[in-house]
C-alpha cells in the first residue's frame, strides 16, 4: 500500500490519500484528542502530540500540525499510523461507523431561519454542495452551513481550510461572490 500526500493552501496542513475510501459519506472533523476518542485512527494521530486537527473525507485524511511543529518530522509518523490502520482494515470508528457518535454542537444552526426563506436556503445549500464543497474537499477541508438570516449566510470551514491563511479570501471573495451571483438575496457571507 502507498499513501500519497498533497499540500493544501494551509501550510500547517497536509492531505493524505490512502488510495481507498475513508468515509462512506460526508466528512468528520476532530479538533482535539477528546473529540477523537471514538475514532482509533484519529486518536492515534493525536497521540503524536504534534497535531491540532484531523479530518476524514471520502478518500482522504487531512492533518493539521500544531503550531511550531515541523512536517519533516511529523509526516513519516502520520504515514506510518495511516499505513497500519488501512493495512489492518481496522474500523474508522469505535462503534464501527460514525452513526453512533454525536455530532458536535458547533454544527448546529447559529440563527433562527425564517420559514419564508426556505427556497433561498435550499438554493444556498445546493450551491454549497455542488459548487463549493468539491473545491474545498479538494484542498483537504470541508464546509458546514450554519444558517441564513437577513441576507447573511453563516458558514464554518473545517479540516485543512480551518485556520488557513487564505480562508478569509475563500469566504469573502470566492464563496460570497458565487452566492451573491446566483442568489441575489445573499448580501454577505460570515465565518461562524
Amino acid at each position: 500500500m502507498f499513501i500519497e500526500t498533497e499540500t493544501t493552501p494551509n501550510p500547517m496542513s497536509l492531505k493524505f490519500l490512502p488510495g481507498q475510501q475513508v468515509m462512506h459519506a460526508g466528512t468528520r472533523e476532530f479538533t482535539s484528542p477528546e473529540a477523537a476518542a471514538n475514532s482509533p485512527l484519529a486518536q492515534a494521530i493525536f497521540d503524536t502530540g504534534e497535531v491540532s486537527n484531523v479530518m476524514f473525507g471520502r478518500d482522504f485524511v487531512s492533518v493539521t500540525a500544531a503550531p511550531g511543529v515541523n512536517w519533516t518530522d511529523l509526516k513519516p509518523v502520520v504515514v506510518s499510523i495511516l499505513l497500519d490502520h488501512f493495512v489492518s482494515a481496522a474500523p474508522l470508528f469505535a462503534a464501527g461507523d460514525a452513526s453512533g457518535i454525536p455530532v458536535p454542537q458547533e454544527d448546529a444552526l447559529l440563527v433562527d431561519e425564517a420559514p419564508e426563506d426556505a427556497e433561498i436556503i435550499t438554493q444556498i445549500k445546493e450551491l454549497l454542495e455542488t459548487r463549493v464543497r468539491p473545491a474545498v474537499t479538494g484542498d483537504g477541508g470541508d464546509i458546514s452551513y450554519r444558517g441564513f438570516s437577513a441576507g447573511v449566510v453563516y458558514l464554518t470551514l473545517q479540516g485543512a481550510c480551518s485556520g488557513c491563511p487564505s480562508s478569509t479570501a475563500t469566504l469573502k471573495h470566492g464563496i460570497e461572490g458565487l452566492l451573491k451571483h446566483y442568489v441575489p438575496e445573499v448580501t454577505e457571507v460570515r465565518a461562524a
